[in-house]
């Protein structure tokens, strides 16, 4: 792999026409790259998920390096119909198209960061692997006190041109005072035994509300794995909810650092699993100062022979008083061969706080079903039915209405 790595490496800063620092900052994540790894079960955050046994079952040997010299045609029938929308388009992990045609263009700066990389500094060997390897990153501002009109939507393509090949991913956003910006992720895949590695960061200034939305729901063969991070200053909103159900395998990371009062952090997730499906969600909220609230709901449907789990933490430091946080995970098995796993963690310094976690799991209820089956359903809408009425409470969590009713299309919810 090493041999592999270094030559890739050589390529894609040979591309990119680096200066001789940049490809030295890039070289240290390299070589630190190396020495660590693909994360596995020796380390406390992959015990559910051994990434490096997850590449080696399902792909093989991995290439480091695409050819991102080349344009791909977009195929604009993946464009989400009826949500007038913003778009950043990624095929094979190149960026082909930027579009805020719906905004005030001097409301909006988009710029290159190539030149300049910004290391996620998180100890974490796929962070050291996207730095080392990102080909374009941007950084988009959204100016004070503007407020997106339409949703952006960020369109993960990836087509059979590839193949057993590693796509690196890097964008940050920076929301100024009083903005706001909604965000939708949305997946789709035609190619197969890929390796998806995608890192965010968002600065959230004062005021300012971030919706995010991550969509995995198209089946395909992929390994993903998304890293978000997200500072928060006095008086901010995030809201992340990730619906995760179409790769074949799929780590979801959010790291919330809540650093001024009154900041709140929402994080709701569903796992809809089957077919040997491996998903895992993990979160960590910093309650960093006073006076700040978090709220997770991880919601889990697991058949056939598919595994999810969920670590979620709670950390409030010694000066974070009045702290609200709140954290809850259910899993439903279809069968027993589906397993889920959660490990929730409170770690808390300061005294006036209200802090709560909790996880549960377990079969559909038979008296539910037969209930359901004396009013004239049969077994399979019963079991249907259910099953749309746990999933709804979280899909109900989500604020924007438009996406709200996106989301419940995509997953087949009926009211």
């Amino acid at each position: 792999m090493k041999e592999q790595l270094q030559k890739d490496f050589d390529n894609i800063t040979k591309n990119l026409g680096l200066s001789q620092k940049d490809i030295e900052i890039k070289k240290f994540s390299l070589d630190s790259f190396i020495t660590k790894g693909f994360p596995n079960r020796k380390e406390e955050d992959w015990k559910f998920s051994d990434l490096n046994q997850i590449i080696k079952k399902n792909i093989g040997e991995l290439s480091f390096y695409n050819d991102y010299t080349s344009t791909n045609k977009v195929d604009t029938s993946v464009f989400v119909d009826g949500l007038e929308h913003n778009k950043i388009v990624f095929i094979n992990g190149r960026i082909e198209k930027i579009d805020f045609e719906y905004e005030k263009k001097d409301q909006i700066e988009i710029i290159d960061q190539s030149e300049t990389p910004n290391k996620f500094d998180n100890n974490n060997s796929l962070s050291d692997l996207n730095n080392a390897l990102t080909n374009k990153s941007f950084k988009i501002v959204i100016k004070k006190g503007y407020e997106l009109l339409k949703p952006l939507i960020i369109y993960h393509t990836t087509n059979s041109k590839i193949w057993s090949k590693n796509i690196n991913l890097r964008l940050d956003f920076e929301l100024q005072e009083d903005s706001s910006l909604r965000l939708i992720d949305l997946f789709n895949d035609t190619s197969e035994k890929n390796f998806l590695n995608i890192f965010y960061n968002f600065n959230l200034k004062e005021n300012a509300i971030l919706k995010n939305y991550k969509v995995d729901k198209i089946e395909n063969k992929n390994i993903k794995y998304s890293f978000n991070n997200i500072e928060q200053s006095k008086n901010t909103i995030s809201e992340s909810f990730i619906l995760s159900s179409g790769s074949n395998f799929f780590k979801s990371e959010i790291n919330c650092n809540l650093k001024g009062e009154l900041s709140s952090a929402f994080v709701n997730g569903i796992f809809s699993l089957n077919n040997n499906k491996h998903h895992e969600i993990r979160t960590i909220v910093n309650h960093l100062t006073e006076n700040t609230k978090s709220y997770q709901l991880i919601k889990s449907v697991l058949e056939d022979s598919s595994k999810a789990a969920y670590q979620g933490k709670i950390f409030v430091n010694s000066e974070a008083q009045k702290t609200d946080g709140y954290q809850l995970s259910k899993a439903i098995l279809l069968n027993k061969d589906s397993e889920f796993n959660a490990k929730p963690e409170l770690e808390i310094y300061a005294d006036d706080v209200k802090c709560s976690h909790g996880s549960a799991s377990g079969s559909l209820n038979e008296d539910s079903i037969f209930y359901l089956m004396s009013r004239g359903l049969n077994y399979q809408q019963a079991r249907e039915l259910l099953i749309n009425g746990f999933l709804l409470d979280v899909v109900e969590k989500i604020t924007d209405s438009e996406i709200k009713n996106l989301i419940k299309n995509m997953i087949g919810i009926k009211e």
